[in-house]
C-alpha cells in the first residue's frame, strides 16, 4: 500500500522510510534506519524529483502511482546521481516511457555509466541558472558541484519558494510519521544524526558547501525538502547556522572532548581522571569516547562540534593502537579544521604515540598543539600524575580563554 504526505498545495512527499537498514553506504550506524525522499509536484505538467534507493522500489513505485492518480509523469529531475537516489530511474522510464529526465551534463554521464536504457531522446540538459515552467511552477537549478558529488545539483521551485536540496540539509534515521522538522523536537532527537551525516557524508567539502550557502543566502526559501531527514518549513535560520558553522570548521562547543585508544585499561583510566581534573577546572560538557567501542563517524561529529580534542593512546606494536590510527585518519579525510589538539601517550618501553598522534594533526589545516603532553610508563605515577595536571590546566586555560 501506498505512503505519501502532502507539503504544500499540490506537492507531495512520496518516499520510503527504511529501518531495516543498519549500516549507510555499508559503513555507518544507522539505528534508527533511513529516510529516502522523493518529491512530486502536480501541476499541469507534473514533476518527480529523484528517485529512492533500490532497496524500497516497490513502495517508492506504489507511492508515485498514487499521487500521480491516473495522470502521466512528464518530467523527472535528478539532482544527484547517487544509487540511494537515482536506483529507480530505470523504473520510472520503464513505468512512465514519455518522461523527460531533467539533469546538468555530469548527471548524464553518470546516468549512462548506471543504465542502459536509452537516454538521448528522453534528456533535457540544464546548467546553472536555466529553468523549466510547468504550469504555475517555474524551477530553476543552481549547480553545487562536490555537495557531495561533482554532479550534484539543487532546484529551487521559484513559485513556492521551495529548495528542494539534495544531500544537503539532511540527516541520518527514518522518520516516524512527522516529515516537518517542526513536528519532531529536532533539536533534541535529529541534531545529533544531522551533524552526523553531514560530517561524514559532505564534511570535507566545506568550501564546496560555503558556496553554495552562498547562492541560496540570494534565494527567499520558504522551506527546504532534503533527499534525508525532515522537511524544513520553520525556523530555517537554525539549520542553516549549523550549516554555516560545520562548513566553515567552527566549533559549536566550547569544551574538550577526549578520544581514548587503550589497551588494557591503564590509558582509559588515564582519559578517566584526565576528564575529571577538567571539570575541576570549570570545564563544562566534556565528552569522552573510547575508539575501540566507538564508530569514528560518531567520533568525526564530535570532533567537529568541539574546540578541544584531547587524544590519549597506547602505542602499539611501535605505532598507534589501530582504533586510534583509524580515528585520526578520518579526521584527516574529513579535513578538519580550527582545533586545539593535546596528547597523553602511553608504553611500557618505547611510548612513541604522542610524535605519531602530532604527525597526523599536523596534516590538518590551522591546527594548534597545546605544548604540554603527557607520557605514561605503564600505569601512571606521581610523574605522570603531576604532567597531567599541567595539561588540564593548559587546556582548561585555553578554553576559558575563548
Amino acid at each position: 500500500m501506498y505512503s505519501i504526505k502532502k507539503i504544500t498545495v499540490d506537492a507531495y512527499w512520496v518516499g520510503v522510510n527504511d529501518r531495516k537498514i543498519t549500516l549507510f553506504e555499508s559503513v555507518y550506524p544507522v539505528s534508527r534506519g533511513m529516510s529516502y525522499n522523493s518529491y512530486l509536484v502536480l501541476d499541469e505538467k507534473t514533476v518527480l524529483l529523484d528517485t529512492v534507493d533500490s532497496s524500497a522500489s516497490l513502495q517508492f513505485l506504489e507511492n508515485v502511482e498514487k499521487a500521480l492518480n491516473g495522470r502521466k509523469l512528464d518530467y523527472l529531475i535528478i539532482n544527484h546521481m547517487e544509487p540511494d537516489h537515482c536506483a529507480n530511474i530505470g523504473a520510472i522510464v520503464d513505468k512512465y516511457p514519455s518522461v523527460k529526465i531533467v539533469g546538468n551534463a555530469k548527471t548524464f554521464t553518470m546516468m549512462s555509466q548506471f543504465f542502459d536504457f536509452e537516454i538521448e531522446s528522453r534528456k533535457i540538459v540544464i546548467k546553472e541558472g536555466d529553468t523549466i515552467n510547468t504550469g504555475r511552477h517555474n524551477f530553476t537549478f543552481v549547480m553545487a558541484p562536490m555537495v557531495h558529488w561533482p554532479e550534484a545539483m539543487v532546484t529551487y521551485d521559484t513559485t513556492d519558494k521551495i529548495l528542494y536540496s539534495a544531500d544537503a540539509f539532511g540527516s541520518f534515521g527514518a522518520m516516524d510519521g512527522n516529515i516537518f522538522a517542526d513536528e519532531c523536537d529536532f533539536e533534541n532527537k535529529w541534531l545529533d544524526d544531522a551533524r552526523r551525516y553531514y560530517t561524514n557524508i559532505v564534511g570535507k567539502y566545506g568550501v564546496q558547501v560555503q558556496s553554495l550557502l552562498k547562492k541560496a543566502s540570494t534565494l527567499e526559501i520558504s522551506m527546504i525538502c532534503p533527499l534525508h531527514g525532515p522537511i524544513w518549513r520553520e525556523n530555517l535560520g537554525f539549520i542553516i547556522d549549523k550549516y554555516m558553522k560545520w562548513s566553515s570548521y567552527t566549533p559549536e562547543k566550547k569544551s574538550a572532548l577526549i578520544v581514548y585508544g587503550s589497551v588494557h585499561g591503564h590509558t582509559e583510566n588515564t582519559a578517566d581522571i584526565f576528564a575529571n581534573s577538567l571539570g575541576e577546572r570549570g570545564v563544562k560538557e566534556i565528552a569522552v569516547y573510547n575508539a575501540s567501542t566507538t564508530h569514528f563517524s560518531t567520533i568525526i561529529a564530535e570532533s567537529f562540534k568541539y574546540s578541544h580534542i584531547v587524544f590519549a593512546c597506547a602505542t602499539y606494536n611501535m605505532s598507534l593502537f589501530p582504533p586510534m590510527q583509524v580515528v585520526l585518519h578520518e579526521l584527516a579525510e574529513h579535513n578538519l579544521q580550527n582545533r586545539t589538539f593535546a596528547f597523553i601517550e602511553n608504553g611500557t618501553w618505547a611510548p612513541v604515540a604522542a610524535k605519531l598522534m602530532q604527525e597526523c594533526v599536523d596534516k590538518l589545516k590551522n591546527d594548534k598543539i597545546i605544548e604540554q603532553k603527557v607520557t605514561i610508563k605503564s600505569a601512571l605515577n606521581e610523574q605522570s600524575c603531576a604532567e597531567l595536571e599541567k595539561l588540564a590546566d593548559a587546556v582548561a586555560s585555553d578554553i576559558n580563554a575563548l
